[in-house]
């Protein structure tokens, strides 16, 4: 199984989007590994979008990531990097398809309600920086439900 993270940020939290979102990937069949409510210091913002300091925009999107709370997520689940993607939508609203949460929900790229891994080794990356007492090791009892 494949795990990712999955970060609900301050405009999402803000809009009383944390169950809808939660529950998109709860209903495909993920499975939740890691959950917490916080803020974010600059240091840990300017860690996290590391790959990014070089843009332009790093420094706005710095002051929108500490701005409020977030819901820091770990799925997992077969393909959850990809599918999680998918079901988040392009990074800019305008390009994202409905039914998607971005979508749905987003009308600025500076606003766009959630962040996702983008690969097998970000998602290992984002989750040990988020989650270092690591993720909860259990399986439900509606993995055979689910999983052949």
């Amino acid at each position: 199984m494949e795990q990712t993270f999955i970060m609900i940020k301050p405009d999402g939290v803000q809009r009383g989007l944390v169950s809808e979102i939660m529950g998109r990937f709860e209903k495909k069949g993920f499975f939740m590994k890691g959950l917490k409510l916080q803020s974010v210091e600059r240091s840990f913002a300017e860690k996290h979008y590391a790959d990014l300091s070089s843009k332009p925009f790093f420094s706005g999107l710095v002051d929108y990531i500490i701005s409020g709370p977030v819901v820091a997520m770990i799925w997992e689940g077969k393909n959850v990097v990809t599918t999680c993607r998918k079901i988040i939508g392009a990074t800019n609203p305008s390009d994202a398809a409905p039914g998607t949460i971005r979508g749905d929900f987003a009308v600025e790229i500076g606003r766009n309600v959630v962040h996702g891994s983008d690969s097998v080794e970000s998602a290992r990356k984002e989750i040990a920086l988020w989650f270092p007492e690591a993720p909860i090791n259990f399986e439900s009892s509606i993995h055979s439900w689910i999983y052949e």
